[in-house]
């Protein structure tokens, strides 16, 4: 199953879930049915072969877990 990022339309929670296809998920803050799909970047091998991306998207960090949030 994959994971994905949904919203709380209700409580305002992000929240990461594993969810099989077509299966809408509940919050599980709330229990509310009212979740929005968000878009997630997806993590892939830079061109060096390191693992890690060259740059940051624009606009802030994507989330806490995504590696994106500039050190120090």
């Amino acid at each position: 199953m994959p994971l994905y990022e949904y919203h709380c339309e209700d409580c305002g929670r992000e929240s990461e879930l594993l969810v099989a296809a077509n299966n809408a998920p509940d919050c599980p803050q709330c229990g509310s049915h009212k979740m929005s799909k968000l878009l997630s970047i997806v993590a892939a091998p830079s061109r060096d072969g390191t693992g890690a991306t060259q740059s940051r998207p624009s606009g802030g960090s994507c989330g806490s877990g995504c590696g994106c949030h500039p050190h120090g």
